[in-house]
């Protein structure tokens, strides 16, 4: 009666994990929708991945190009960072310098060599982070994931994001 309990609770959970990433970069539902953008294809492939269960058989057997060694990321801890810091953030960056840039490089784990770069990639970027005088939350972590996975040395922490 236990392992039927697991397995049906595991049914209903693992495609909510599956789905934590927006898609993710693997199952059926990625390579079907790739690189297509909007709320229509991550329902879509999260959809078709959850309802066929193939990307869990996927990251069991690692097949449908998904890897059995991947880390589930989120994003919620930047964005509530950044929710609460936008215009200190931004004033920050322009500059190049400054305790919100500071903060958000400790968050990302951004290594003491690494924070003069960080905060240089940011400062000379500032435009793509913040590409209206609205910008939202999600467009700057957008553009923060962009541009640290745009420089070499930097690419690393886009993980973190």
């Amino acid at each position: 009666m236990k392992k039927l309990l697991v397995v049906a609770l595991s049914a209903l959970v693992v495609p909510s994990f599956a789905a934590a990433q927006n898609v993710g970069q693997c199952g059926w539902g990625s390579k079907l929708f790739d690189g297509q953008k909007g709320i229509a294809p991550q329902v879509l492939a999260v959809t078709t991945n959850g309802t066929s269960g193939n990307q869990t058989f996927g990251i069991t057997f690692g097949t449908s190009g998904c890897s059995q060694n991947g880390v589930v990321r989120s994003a919620w801890k930047t964005a509530a960072y950044l929710d609460g810091n936008m215009n200190k953030f931004a004033r920050d960056v322009s500059r190049g310098n400054g305790e919100s840039l500071d903060s958000l490089a400790t968050l990302l784990e951004v290594k003491d060599a690494d924070r003069a770069e960080f905060a240089a990639a940011l400062k000379d970027n500032f435009t793509s982070l913040f590409p209206t005088d609205t910008a939202s939350t999600n467009d700057v972590v957008a553009g923060l994931k962009q541009v640290l996975e745009s420089n070499a040395r930097l690419a690393s922490y886009a993980a973190n994001v």
